[in-house]
């Protein structure tokens, strides 16, 4: 017998810089600012794509520096790679896209401002 688990609820994301990514999930991955319970810590919390981020002002050690595509990370689906390649460029992100060869999915990796891996990843279209 295994877990009956019914959806992703949220991910918690560790940062020392609060206001940078805060801003970060707001205006270029698009998700809003929600309500929080009046913690003893900083932090916010954030919702979008059906999930919730949660922000957690809390030092860690900081991820290396060259994206590594096996890394922890957070993944979002989207429809158009283009589009948000443009808006990443609008906001001076950097980034590594591929097309993986055994299916023809498009990825994008890049950095949250504290140094966590994100990916879009967008199916490959299909012809009929």
């Amino acid at each position: 017998m295994s877990l009956q688990l019914v959806k992703l609820h949220h991910v918690s994301r560790q940062t020392k810089k609060l206001a940078e990514t805060l801003k970060f999930y707001t205006e270029v991955m698009g998700f809003e600012e929600v309500a929080r319970p009046p913690f003893d810590f900083d932090g916010a919390w954030l919702f979008g794509a059906g999930i919730q981020i949660h922000l957690i002002d809390e030092p860690f050690t900081d991820p290396s520096l060259p994206i590594n595509t096996h890394e922890n990370h957070i993944a979002f689906q989207v429809e158009d790679m283009d589009a948000c390649a443009k808006v990443l460029d609008q906001h001076g992100i950097t980034y590594h896209r591929q097309t993986t060869p055994a299916t023809g999915a498009q990825q994008m990796f890049f950095r949250d401002p504290e140094g966590w891996l994100c990916e879009l990843g967008c199916p490959p279209k299909v012809t009929a």
